[in-house]
């Protein structure tokens, strides 16, 4: 099993930005993604990284606001959350898994893909 060690979690204003890193320790993923859960609601798929070529795809509520980004010599993924709203608010989670998917599989943002997942971060958006 893969350990991630999530961090960059907390309180920022609308139109504010945040930065969450997930270092990754063990097997070097195919591909990592977050997810983020907000209370009484269910796990949304936010974005995912394939490793070897850093090709994405994002969530339709976060497109063109978050970016996805991995640094293949320190082993970690980062999401850089910008224009943040109050419906961001949830505790956001680093996931990895051996497979490389391919850009067109709608697979890959289904939580079921991944094998290894963090401990998650609270980001609260309030103004």
């Amino acid at each position: 099993q893969v350990q991630l060690v999530e961090s960059g979690g907390g309180l920022v204003q609308p139109g504010g930005s945040l930065r969450l890193s997930c270092a990754v320790f063990g097997q070097t993923p195919g591909s990592a993604a977050w997810f983020r859960q907000a209370p009484g609601k269910a796990r949304e798929f936010v974005a995912t990284i394939r490793w070897f070529d850093g090709n994405t795809r994002y969530g339709d509520a976060v497109k063109g606001r978050f970016t996805i980004s991995r640094d293949r010599a320190q082993k970690t993924v980062s999401l850089q959350m910008n224009s943040l709203k109050t419906e961001d608010t949830a505790v956001y989670y680093c996931a990895a898994t051996p497979r490389a998917y391919n850009s067109g599989s709608t697979y890959r943002s289904d939580p079921s893909a991944y094998e290894d997942w963090g401990q998650g971060t609270q980001v609260t958006v309030s103004s």
